[in-house]
């Protein structure tokens, strides 16, 4: 069952945060096409675990405050999340942008509240010769075909939904060009510092993945000390690590959990 509450982590920041399954702690941190895809993730993950999905400010309708334009803004406002809740050792699990606030909370934390790091089709670096995608030039015809396997099972044509739903969209597009546009989806300082990531890291990456590519994510995890992550059947990666074009809820769940878990 999944219950939903609002948490206020600072004076004027509120976090909506959806909770299930009891267990060991999981944070697992959407993209920029919101909590909906890493439902299936959070899912799986709650069998054997307390998961905690929020929403980052600003996307579907909940207050992003003025001053949070930055990624590591978000991070720090995770970690107080974890403060508020009093969790420490917490598995981090993010796709996407979402894979760049785990990195950066990571690097962040004082506390050891975060505990593992899965990084799932991560941005936040820079790659010479592998630019990412620009996602806000891509119609939803074109995310849906760079982003997936099989574009067709996820697209949703625009002209169908209801107006509430259209503007939500539009909204949370304009949240992630604030918080990741300029310089578009990578802090330049990420890169170096990923060398400071001492926690176990699973990285994970799609093969088809046309957005940020599997020589990105080699990069992304070549940059972690003890990157560690599985193919489940796609193509490795670097070192230890592996790529899942999206992973499945299914295989990213069961690669989170055991191998992350086994240290």
């Amino acid at each position: 069952m999944t219950a939903t509450r609002t948490v206020d982590v600072q004076p004027v920041l509120s976090i909506r945060l959806s909770e299930a399954g009891s267990g060991a702690a999981a944070l697992v941190l959407h993209g920029g096409g919101g909590p909906a895809t890493v439902e299936p993730i959070a899912t799986h993950l709650a069998a054997t675990r307390l998961v905690l999905t929020p929403t980052h400010p600003g996307w579907n309708g909940s207050v992003r405050p003025a001053w949070l334009t930055r990624i590591k803004h978000l991070a720090a406002a995770y970690l107080n999340l974890l403060g508020e809740l009093d969790l420490v050792d917490v598995l981090i699990a993010g796709s996407s942008i979402g894979g760049w606030i785990a990195a950066e909370m990571a690097l962040q934390d004082g506390r050891e509240r975060v505990g593992r790091l899965v990084l799932i089709d991560s941005v936040g670096v820079d790659v010479p010769g592998q630019p990412i995608r620009d996602f806000f030039a891509l119609g939803a015809r074109g995310v849906a075909d760079y982003s997936y396997h099989d574009g067709n099972r996820f697209f949703v044509d625009p002209t169908t939904l209801p107006a509430d739903q259209l503007a939500a969209r539009q909204a949370n597009m304009g949240t992630m060009r604030v918080l990741a546009g300029d310089p578009y989806m990578h802090d330049p300082s990420l890169i170096a510092r990923l060398g400071e990531v001492s926690i176990p890291t699973l990285v994970l990456w799609g093969e088809s993945d046309r957005i940020v590519t599997p020589d990105y994510g080699r990069t992304l995890a070549a940059a972690i000390p003890t990157p560690d992550s599985r193919s489940s059947g796609r193509q490795d990666i670097s070192r230890r690590s592996s790529s899942p074009k999206r992973p499945s809820a299914r295989s990213t769940a069961s690669s989170a959990t055991t191998r992350c878990d086994s240290g």
